[in-house]
This record gives structure tokens, sequence and C-alpha cells, in this order.
């Protein structure tokens, strides 16, 4: 047992589990990295101390129950102050105890502790009166505290505390068309979708439109009314669990097609968003992560959206708008990715990939970042299949193997990326990555772009930076200024042209656009001091912090 676990405060169900975890070690049907994750989890000091405070609210809840002493404390308060007013000496306490009873937040606290202890919550909800219905369909009535949830007029469907209704295609009549999670209605559990909207605040809605049941709610204070004629079949609302990363912006507001601007939720490319329905085909239901509190909002859906860039793809290709950018097509259609926190393991690193156009500085970056600590940030050593050369040591610079046995090891996918120059194959191995990450290193890796599609693995799960480059101005400023060499020259015997710098930027741009949906950070590299400080902190936090990968990575 860890030291952290002999602890005296440790709670002691969670070290005896532990212990027994140890003993049956060898039986159990998991690998490594799974008995150390769950290994891990029950020495954290979070899970503890959330098993201590649900001890404590247990024996709390067994032991005592907490009840008001009185409930006029403002009576007495009262009564004080009159026996105090009528001495005519007052002692400096007593003197103290009269000033601060007459504080008007004194007097505001004990009047909330009076309303408390007597249950005087506010609203007070009028009595339901008990109708019976003359052909004895079912009735249900509903009251809720109108809030201020969205109501706008959009053309057929309105949202209601929560809620949303249209007019039903077959029977004319207004029904709930959709539960909005973590409205009021929603909490209420008393509205379903499919129910029947017979009267709002005692006015008939037969025969109008959901515009002008939008009407009556608007005009509608405090409390309101619904009478209601059950759907058939509840449907089941349970919130899902599943969390997505957004690859795109979306702005209700600006969303001709949305059903109710109002309901809709805005977000940004890299926000993660908690997807707590997806019973609409076409509209999600979701929260920005986080935001527990929040009502959910209305998204489009991965099918509508990847519809929608199929449709602006195709209008610019009829257009023949952006036709010099044919090559920058991209085989994926990026829209939501389902993710899961993946938290650090101890001794187990994720490998850093930094990724950007050639010129923008990558080998700059990852050099200074291996001299930073050598015993602990490696890279990977590069195979070849060109002949080794007198002076060289197999395995130290390359590692040589004939050309034969390397296409065949390409051909069998265990290379990451790989390329031919001057007749020689060269490429980086995906072994050599999970050797240095089981060995307790930070795998430090620039590889070419294409090269993510065998990167971006389960196995390896890395970390991408992207290394972007700045203006043109930027760039040419700072790298004249550096005295920076050329490294489309091969000999890099001179330093950039403008040509080149423009080379850069469009070549950023294309990686950006090709692969950005897989990017995890970008850093500008601007001034390459601050870029690397930029570099320093994102590897620390890679090694600190949950971070969201894709779900898949997790499972």
């Amino acid at each position: 047992m860890t030291a952290v676990m002999a602890n005296g405060n440790w709670d002691p169900a969670l070290s005896r589990l532990l212990v027994s975890l140890e003993e049956v070690r060898q039986q159990l049907p998991s690998s490594e990295e799974e008995f150390g994750f769950l290994s891990g989890l029950l020495q954290s000091r979070e899970l503890n101390a959330l098993v201590q405070v649900h001890n404590k609210i247990i024996s709390n809840g067994k032991d005592e129950k907490f009840h008001p002493m009185l409930s006029n404390a403002m009576q007495v308060a009262l009564e004080v102050l009159d026996v105090v007013s009528q001495r005519t000496s007052i002692q400096a306490d007593c003197k103290e105890i009269f000033f601060l009873l007459q504080k008007p937040h004194m007097q505001g606290v004990l009047c909330a502790h009076d309303a408390i202890a007597q249950k005087d919550y506010f609203p007070r909800l009028p009595e339901i009166p008990v109708e019976v219905d003359e052909d004895e369909e079912t009735i249900k009535i509903v009251q809720l505290v109108k809030s201020n949830e969205p109501l706008s007029g959009a053309q057929s469907v309105e949202p209601i505390v929560g809620a949303t209704i249209k007019t039903d295609e077959e029977t004319g009549k207004i029904v709930i068309a959709r539960i909005m999670h973590g409205g009021a209605a929603d909490r209420s559990g008393l509205i379903h979708v499919g129910d029947e909207v017979c009267e709002v605040n005692g006015i008939n809605v037969e025969g109008k439109t959901p515009n002008d049941v939008l009407k009556i709610l608007q005009s509608s204070e405090g409390t309101i009314t619904f009478k209601l004629v059950p759907a058939d079949s509840k449907i089941n609302l349970r919130e899902s669990k599943v969390r997505v990363r957004a690859y795109f912006d979306y702005s209700a507001t600006d969303d001709p097609y949305i059903p109710c601007k109002e309901a809709g939720l805005d977000f940004k490319n890299g926000d993660v968003l908690h997807i707590v329905s997806q019973d609409d085909a076409y509209w999600w239901q979701a929260r920005r992560e986080g935001d527990r509190n929040m009502r959910a909002g209305l998204i489009p859906s991965r099918a509508l959206q990847e519809r929608r860039i199929i449709h602006e793809r195709t209008a610019k290709d009829k257009t023949g708008e952006d036709a010099e950018n044919d090559d920058f097509d991209r085989e994926e259609i990026a829209t939501y990715e389902e993710v899961a926190r993946l938290y650090p393991r101890p001794g187990l690193h994720r490998p850093i990939a930094l990724v950007g156009p050639p010129g923008v500085g990558r080998n700059e970056l990852k050099r200074r970042l291996l001299a930073l600590d050598p015993e602990k940030y490696k890279t990977t050593i590069p195979y070849t299949s060109r002949p080794i050369r007198p002076g060289e040591i197999n395995g130290k610079e390359y590692y040589f193997v004939t050309r034969e046995k390397m296409e065949e090891d390409v051909e069998a996918g265990k290379f990451i990326e790989f390329g031919e120059y001057k007749g020689n194959l060269y490429g980086t191995s995906a072994e050599s990555v999970e050797s240095l990450v089981n060995a307790g290193y930070v795998c430090i890796l620039n590889p070419h772009y294409q090269a993510l599609k065998m990167l971006r693995i389960p196995q390896l799960k890395p970390y991408i930076i992207y290394v972007k480059p700045p203006s043109f101005e930027v760039l040419k400023e700072t790298r004249h200024g550096a005295f920076a060499r050329s490294t489309f020259d091969e000999n890099n015997s001179r330093g950039f042209t403008d040509e080149e710098f423009l080379e850069i930027i469009h070549s950023g741009e294309r990686i950006e656009f090709l692969y950005g949906h897989w990017f995890d950070e970008t850093i500008v590299n601007a001034d390459l001091s601050t870029a690397f400080e930029q570099l320093v902190r994102a590897v620390a936090k890679v090694e600190t912090e949950p971070l969201w990968v894709p779900a898949s990575w997790v499972q």
C-alpha cells in the first residue's frame, strides 16, 4: 500500500478495496493500463474526499435532523427592541444589540429565517379547480411559474416555458412538440410530447394558431395554468451522457431553418457540448459542457449539418468559386466528434506532435524542447534503407534496414510516415513511438501533416499542436531579423524569399483546412521565444490536466 493510502485520514473502505484489488490482480482480465487507472482512481484524493462527504451526509441524515428553534424570530427581535428602548440607561453590549437589530440586513435575515421555518415559500400556486369533463376524457391541469425562458414568434412552433408547440397536421389541435431539457416543463415532469393543449389560463385554444397561444402567454403574469389531454404514450426523455466537440461555428439567429431562434444554442469551433437529446433527426438538444444549470438549446444534428456542408460545397462547385483551391477538398466532413476526458497517467505520457508547414519553425521548437530536459523529452530514431556510412552507429542516428524489409513494413502499416529521398526510403515507425512512451519518456514528433491519419489512433493518443505561421508582414520581419536560413534551399545558404514566405502561409492554410479539426492546440510562431514558452506550458498541461479526446481512446 502506498504512503498516501497509509494516511490515517483515508477512508478505510477504499483502503480495503485497494488491498483486495492487489490480491486478485493476476486473476483479473485487464491490461496494466486499465489496472493502473483503477488503482490510481482508488488512491486519488478527489475520490476519498467525495466518499467522506457522502458518509457525512448519510450519517447526518440518520443521526440528526435540522429543525428551526422558533418560527417568529422577527417578532422576538421587535420585542427585544421594545424592552431595550424603555431602559433609561443602556450598557454598551445592549446598545450594540439595539442598533444591530435595527439594521435592514439583519431584519432581512430574520424575515427570511421565519419564512423558511414556516415553509412560507413564494410563489403560492392557487388551488386547482376540480372539473369533470362531460365526455369523460382524461384531462390534466398543470401549473407552472412563468420564467424568463424564451418566447418568440416562429412560424408554427413556439417555446412555452421550456417547451415548443405546433399544430397537429391531422387533427388541427395545438400539441406539445418538444420538451426542452432543463426548462420549467421538463423540471415539472408533468408535460409530455404529444399532449394536446385545451386551455391556457382558462382561455380555450381550439381553432387558434401557435401565434395566438403565444400572445396569451406573453400577456400572462406569474402562474400559467395549462389544461391538457395526455398523449397516448409518453416518450422517454432520459438525458443522454454523450459529449461532442463541435468543429464549426453556429449562430441560431443566423440560421433561417431553426424551429425557434430563441431556443437555439450558439457555440464556437472547438467547444465541447453535452448532447442531452438526439430524439429529433434534425435538431438535437445540447448544453455547453460545464454549464449544468443552463436550459438545453437546439443545435443542428450531425446529419443536418453534413447535408448543409455538402450543399454548400456543391453550390461553390457550380459557380466555380475557389476553383484554384480544388486540392483543398477535405476527405472528411467535420461536424461533431464524440469525446471523453482522458486523465493523465503517471509514467505514461502522451506523444507531442508538432505539425505545420515547412519553414514555420517546428524543427527549432522541437530542438529547444529536447534540450530543455534530455532525460525527459526524447524523439524517435528514423528508419532508412540507405547504406550505413563510416562512423555511423545503427540505432543512433538511424536504424538501417534493407529496402525490401522497409517496403514490407510500410505495406503492413507499421510506419506512421515514410518517404523517399535520393533513391532511399526514410520513415518513422509506430513501434518506436510506443517504445518511448512505455519507457516513461515524453515523445516529441514533428511529422508531415499527412501522417496524422496514421498517428491519431487510440494506441498512441497524441496531443497535436499546430505551429501556425503569422501574417506575411510579421513572418518576413521576424525571419529576416533573426537571419533565418531558407529551408527551401538544400544547403541552407540563403534567406527566405517573398515567394517562399507566401508558400509557407498558403501551405499552412491548406493544412489547417484539411486537418484543423484534429488540432488540440494552435501556437502562432511569430516570436520564437514566445512560441516556445507556449509550447512548454502546453506540454505541462498534457501531463497534469484531464483533456478531451476521441471517446474511442478511453473505452
